[in-house]
């Protein structure tokens, strides 16, 4: 990987104009791999009539033509997920298993992208008057701009930009400063593909060129996805500047267990949806809601493997979690711990005291559980967004269904239980945007559609999916008839159907 992490604009790397830079971390042994610059406004207005100038002869170009570099993306993604891998675990942290299955995830929003000739078809109706006929089309709607998240350096972007530039526009991405290489790969493999230059960019940077983007007039659209303060930033300054935007926010998901579920099962999927990733996941399940008398029994199942849990550096094959992607955001999560026992929370697994022998200066945590979680207390209400997990005990499933209703965060949750009533009535009362049963994570497929509720959402459109096709572009419905030689002269009449 390069020294410095650039810009692409253009479809060429530049070190910009700022001479701001920002240490690149390897989380595995805490120290600083490379540097990323730290772009200004003057790169993003580069970055901007780049993609201005691109786009009048990319939306001009057939969908099956866009989709054709699509297929040739995919490819190309699918040829390089080790590199890819090896990237996302040197800056993020993450396993390589976990890394692989990001670039995997991400590869399919390409293959629904792909098709996007049938994706864009409108809708025709014949003689909706004499002699007239109406139709709908949706056209792109120029330069967007992705925000995207530490957590998730390529996937993200991919939930974004193919979307996007298969509806037509070019776009912009800023990548987290804390693990942008990806970025780069990413926009080299767009223009392997035959991406013509210009329709895709990356500016590097910080807030600076967050504000710069959210304030460009000449930026259509703006998708962001991280934190809920942020995210409500993001939405009310874009929309403030006249642009569409979708701001993916934060979550607190919980699962709640059933006396009917089979806890081996539930064990399985706590470990893997509450410490895969270190936690550091928008869909990480935080809280497990035990219901009724199945709190000792969940609590005995799951301690010993919280202590059992595999902490080690990502590219080490027998991991089964990785550090945590900086030292403040290590430390910002060992005071959610400090809080929760203040609070009079029961830790049960305590792993603040993990020290990797040779790795002593890496950002790693052990696995953290808590019990006797109360909704008054800080590790309930906010987003840890690391490894710890809360178990909350209710008598009863309305008690559970009512917990998670009236929490802030409507992202994502669960129910394990064998009772396919007690199912319906959860996946029919939840206020929760995306809802597993039986499923700890459930992110849907591509060809359906990402999002939250509540303050986990601001805006109108999930993300990829079709409500990424209509984010992206906009509506025209034509009304038309052709002249048959008889005039029927003047009309002063609000034109009717009969």
């Amino acid at each position: 990987m390069e020294q410095l992490v650039q810009h692409v604009i253009a479809g060429r790397r530049e070190a910009g104009t700022g001479t701001r830079r920002a240490d690149v971390f390897d989380p595995a042994t805490g120290q600083a791999a490379r540097q990323v610059v730290l772009g200004t406004r003057a790169d993003l207005d580069r970055a901007v009539a780049a993609a201005s100038k691109a786009f009048p002869a990319w939306a001009a170009t057939t969908p099956l033509a866009r989709a054709r570099v699509l297929f040739r993306l995919r490819d190309l993604l699918e040829q390089n997920m080790q590199q890819f891998s090896a990237i996302i675990t040197a800056e993020h942290g993450k396993v390589l298993s976990d890394a692989g299955g990001e670039v995997t995830r991400g590869l399919e929003v390409v293959e629904f992208a792909c098709g996007i000739p049938d994706l864009l078809k409108g809708e025709f109706s014949d003689q909706v008057g004499r002699g007239v006929d109406s139709f709908s089309l949706r056209q792109s709607l120029g330069v967007v701009a992705g925000v995207t998240p530490f957590n998730f350096p390529l996937m993200v972007p991919l939930w974004m930009a193919p979307v996007a530039i298969a509806c037509g526009n070019t776009f912009v991405l800023k990548p987290s400063e804390r693990d942008p290489s990806a970025s780069l790969l990413l926009a080299d493999l767009f223009k392997q593909a035959g991406l013509p230059d210009g329709v895709f960019n990356v500016v590097q940077g910080d807030k600076e060129v967050v504000d710069a983007i959210l304030e460009h007039p000449e930026i259509a659209a703006v998708s962001f996805v991280g934190s809920t303060p942020i995210a409500e930033y993001i939405y009310r300054t874009g929309t403030a500047h006249g642009k569409r935007v979708q701001a993916l926010g934060g979550a607190k998901n919980h699962m709640v267990v059933m006396p009917d579920a089979d806890l081996d099962q539930v064990t399985d999927a706590l470990m893997g949806a509450g410490y895969g990733a270190a936690g550091e996941r928008c869909m990480a399940i935080s809280v497990a809601v035990a219901v009724g008398g199945v709190g000792d029994a969940l609590i005995d199942k799951l301690a010993p493997r919280v202590r059992g849990l595999k902490v080690a550096p990502g590219t080490d094959p027998d991991a089964e979690m990785g550090p945590l992607v900086t030292r403040t955001h290590l430390d910002k999560v060992r005071g959610y711990v400090d809080a929760g026992i203040a609070e009079g929370a029961k830790l049960v697994v305590d792993g603040r005291g993990l020290k990797l022998q040779g790795y002593e200066d890496g950002f790693y945590l052990g696995g953290c559980l808590f019990d006797d979680v109360t909704p008054d207390m800080k590790i309930y209400k906010e987003e840890i967004f690391g490894p710890v997990l809360s178990v909350v005990r209710v008598d009863k499933f309305d008690d559970a269904l009512k917990l998670i209703n009236e929490h802030e965060y409507g992202n994502g949750t669960a129910v394990f239980t064998r009772d396919g009533d007690t199912a319906r009535a959860f996946m029919h009362g939840v206020q929760v945007g995306m809802v597993g049963i039986n499923v700890p994570i459930p992110v849907p497929v591509a060809y359906h559609s990402f999002g939250g509720w509540k303050r986990s959402l601001f805006g109108d459109h999930h993300i990829y999916g079709r409500e990424g096709i209509r984010f992206y572009t906009k509506l025209k419905t034509v009304t038309s008839r052709w002249p048959t030689g008889i005039r029927a002269g003047a009309q002063f009449v609000m034109p009717t159907t009969g």
